[in-house]
């Protein structure tokens, strides 16, 4: 349920109807847009009486949310959220462009392409030290070493870095090392890891699940910010549909509907989408012009010879020797 006051409203009358409202037994956010202000109840308002808020001489309108990611949605939060890392951000005006290897193999490869993603136009730098695999047999990642690797290249790009988070185990570690966190498509919905990085205040990217609906996104995003952390960007990659060709099927009319529904910025995956390198930078295109923040794209310097997702990562254009 959402309150709007008049203009004329005064701040010991709201403070007042916030008192009401909260001794109901429900929370209240209060946001300021234009002339008036925007009370959004959180919590199970079903069994309020909305005569009693009508009462209220300063509550000019009542809208009935139906969308259960309050937190997540547009509805009440009348400013886009523009996210900032150091002297970048993500959801402004210049698009997000967060690249390198889908795994950290050694400190002369991730260094390598640090410099080269850089000088692209790269103002991120991805990279996996811990890395989900679907066979137990599979390549998992340098892990500690990784990340340390991954602190030596954005010590020497000046690229602030993006890796994915595995357990709640790590955060403490990702807390100091990472400047965003990666939430990976198998863990959207894990929900325990969901509710720690809400107690922190470090950027989130939460990657969509491979079955999951655009709700389902937004409702483990609100896991997030409901425990105090705002700064959570959605990221399309891709869902699992009849087809076979490509690895997945990048659901692009997702980022419009996302930017409808919420209000927080919405990057997209075209690498891991289409698992085919030759369409990643079509993709890419297609997801700028329907209105993404950003791209998340992997870039591997000897693709053939990759521990992980060769096939669908581009080379980068020049590569610099380590000193």
């Amino acid at each position: 349920m959402i309150l709007i006051t008049t203009p004329e409203a005064t701040d010991v009358q709201i403070k007042e109807l916030i008192t009401k409202i909260k001794n109901l037994g429900i929370d209240v956010q209060i946001f300021n847009c234009c002339d008036y202000k925007v009370m959004v109840l959180m919590g199970d308002t079903s069994e309020i009486d909305p005569g009693i808020l009508e009462s209220h001489s300063i509550v000019e309108k009542i809208l009935y949310v139906k969308e259960p990611f309050k937190k997540a949605s547009k509805r009440g939060n009348c400013e886009k959220t523009i996210i900032r890392v150091g002297d970048e951000l993500i959801g402004g005006k210049r698009l997000a462009i967060i690249a390198g290897p889908c795994s950290v193999e050694s400190k002369e490869q991730i260094i390598n392409i640090a410099r080269a993603v850089k000088k692209s136009g790269a103002n991120f730098l991805r990279g996996g030290a811990y890395k989900p695999r679907t066979s137990p047999y599979s390549f998992q990642g340098l892990e500690i070493e990784g990340l340390e690797l991954l602190k030596i290249a954005r010590e020497i790009s000046g690229l602030p870095i993006v890796t994915e988070i595995m357990s709640t185990k790590l955060i403490d570690k990702f807390l100091r090392d990472v400047d965003v966190i990666q939430v990976g498509a198998r863990n959207m919905q894990n929900y325990d890891l969901l509710k720690e990085l809400g107690r922190t205040n470090k950027p989130v990217i939460l990657k969509r699940g491979f079955a999951a609906t655009i709700e389902e996104l937004l409702m483990s995003a609100e896991y997030i910010l409901a425990g105090g952390n705002p700064y959570v960007i959605l990221c399309e990659r891709g869902i699992r549909t009849f087809e076979t060709y490509t690895r997945n099927t990048l659901d692009l009319s997702s980022i419009p509907v996302l930017k409808k529904l919420s209000h927080l910025p919405v990057i997209v995956d075209p690498s891991h989408a289409t698992g085919k390198w030759w369409l990643v930078e079509p993709m890419a295109k297609a997801a700028v012009a329907a209105g993404a923040d950003g791209l998340m794209i992997e870039v591997h310097n000897d693709p053939e010879n990759a521990k992980s997702d060769g096939v669908q990562s581009i080379k980068p254009v020049i590569l610099h020797t380590v000193t």
